[in-house]
């Protein structure tokens, strides 16, 4: 799991109790299981897909993948993360996303792709929009973190044209304990719904 944000909230028992819930009970999302882990595995092995994502399971085989999904999914049943699949027409995988969650802190983390062939459609923006109001609305966290490589120009678009605030930069540790700098970005509930409700 990734590092919470830099930004610290504290949220009531209740408040916590009430994001578990919510994540353990997603029902409108595809959640990412063992049938999806072939899916997967070719999603990642493009490095145009994989290489500027610091936190996925290197290096790419069945068994990493595998792992992986089902660790999301332990993770999903303790109520702080959710893997989800996006599946094309002909039922393939198309995208991911996961999401990570510290119901104690009120705050999320999210994480994802598309296959090559879908970017640059206009669509990502469109996307990280759908996920945002995922969060604060279905989820009920109050504060969401995004992380992208220096370099990942597509993504910092996406990102600030959703509304987010750039806070510097982090070092993000990967898996394997090396890490790579990172444009940091986030946006409050309260940001979000005078930007796109109020």
């Amino acid at each position: 799991m990734s590092a919470p944000p830099k930004t610290v909230l504290t949220a009531t028992p209740e408040e916590a109790a009430a994001i578990r819930d919510a994540v353990r009970g997603v029902s409108d999302r595809v959640i990412a299981g063992p049938e999806h882990v072939e899916g997967l595995l070719a999603l990642f092995s493009d490095p145009r897909v994989s290489d500027p994502i610091y936190d996925l399971p290197r290096p790419f085989t069945r068994e990493s993948v595998a792992k992986w999904v089902a660790d999301s999914e332990a993770l999903r049943q303790e109520g702080r993360c959710i893997l989800s699949v996006t599946l094309d027409e002909a039922g393939q995988v198309a995208g991911y996303s996961r999401i990570s969650i510290w119901p104690e802190r009120s705050s999320a983390e999210l994480a994802g792709a598309r296959r090559a062939d879908l970017q640059n459609t206009g669509s990502g923006r469109q996307g990280v929009a759908q996920s945002i109001a995922f969060m604060f609305e279905a989820l009920g966290v109050r504060l969401i973190a995004l992380t992208a490589a220096l370099d990942n120009i597509r993504s910092a678009k996406a990102i600030d044209g959703a509304g987010f605030r750039r806070m510097g930069e982090v070092e993000s540790v990967r898996p394997d304990g090396t890490t790579r700098r990172s444009i940091y970005w986030e946006l409050s509930r309260d940001e979000w719904l005078r930007r796109h409700v109020l």
